[in-house]
């Protein structure tokens, strides 16, 4: 499982910020954009029967403030968005995020503030414990668009398919919710990625 400390994710974002080469990287010249404010929302909804495969297992999907999760009423499928708050690359940003429950164990893992990352095709979360990890990945991007207005410039996604990040994370998500229900070989959801900044 690719898992960072907290500590080692604030000097890289640091050092993004900067726009410092970072030590020990193949290019000593390198240097990595900064990070700019973004607006946007990430969003996606559940495949089908996914959602009623983790409600047979008890897994209850819930949004954390200020990211919402969304069920149709019928409980088939559930949206969940987050809003987008800063942008680094091809790095988004989010607040918020989710989390996956067992109502029947209370065990829960939280992916708050998720980054989606469109070239490394990556949802990294901050999970419990302050350690990051990247809990889904992006099989395909159906669409890509890059609007210039007149002092911003807006990035498009659409059909953003995910999926868990390889068997190490759906074995993770398996062994603490107590379930069976996680497999990297099945589509999780598809959403759209909206993001602004200015120009």
């Amino acid at each position: 499982m690719r898992l960072r400390s907290l500590a080692a994710l604030t000097s890289a974002a640091l050092a993004l910020t900067l726009g410092v080469a970072v030590p020990g990287h193949a290019d000593p010249r390198a240097t990595f954009p900064a990070t700019v404010p973004a607006s946007g929302t990430f969003s996606f909804t559940t495949a089908n029967g996914i959602l009623p495969t983790w409600a047979s297992e008890d897994i209850i999907l819930v949004g954390v403030s200020p990211g919402t999760v969304t069920s149709t009423s019928s409980n088939l499928t559930a949206r969940v968005s987050v809003p987008i708050i800063a942008k680094t690359g091809s790095a988004n940003a989010a607040g918020g995020g989710f989390r996956l429950y067992n109502s029947r164990t209370g065990a829960n893992v939280r992916c708050s503030n998720p980054t989606i990352d469109t070239r490394a095709r990556v949802i990294d979360c901050v999970l419990p414990g302050l350690v990051n990890a990247e809990l889904m990945s992006i099989k395909s991007i159906a669409s890509r668009k890059r609007v210039m207005g007149d002092s911003t410039i807006t990035y498009i996604y659409r059909g953003v398919v995910l999926t868990i990040n390889g068997q190490e994370m759906a074995d993770m998500l398996n062994e603490t919710l107590d379930t069976t229900s996680f497999s990297p070989y099945v589509n999780v959801g598809t959403g759209d990625l909206i993001v602004t900044v200015d120009r």
